[in-house]
């Protein structure tokens, strides 16, 4: 059976160093880098961190926005159109996060109870912003 179910696979995120975003994603916020050694041996362009089984974040590096030529106006785009990234966690990892984030002193925003996501009223949520200044908010459901 063939699933027909649409899926976030992938945001690119505009980076200025993608090694030391990894070691965020990876130290800060618990996710596993990608590609990692093949991007520092120079053999692939940007390195990822996986979010889940199925999405990645990948780390491009803020040099490329040049090349970004696939629609007009693309280069001008880095760093720009996207307000914020969302991550679904379960309950333990919400508080993981806050307390890996508090331990790097991370700037975090006040909780916030019942906002509005894809699965309903989210019971607490949070927001941080990475190293080169793209926010996320962390959140979880009961």
């Amino acid at each position: 059976m063939t699933d027909h179910t649409a899926r976030l696979d992938h945001i690119v995120l505009w980076v200025r160093d993608p090694v030391a975003a990894a070691d965020f994603y990876e130290k800060a916020v618990g996710m596993e880098p990608l590609r990692l050694t093949e991007f520092a041996a120079g053999q692939v362009p940007f390195p990822s961190v996986r979010v889940n089984d199925e999405t990645i974040l990948d780390l491009m590096p803020l040099t490329f926005a040049e090349r970004m030529r696939m629609l007009p106006g693309a280069a001008d785009s880095a760093g720009h159109p996207v307000n914020h990234v969302c991550l679904s966690l379960p309950r333990g990892d919400f508080d993981a996060l806050l307390g890996r984030l508090e331990e790097r002193a991370v700037p975090v925003s006040e909780l916030s109870y019942d906002s509005f996501g894809a699965r309903g009223k989210a019971t607490r949520s949070f927001y941080f912003r990475d190293p080169d200044g793209n926010v996320f908010e962390a959140r979880h459901y009961d």
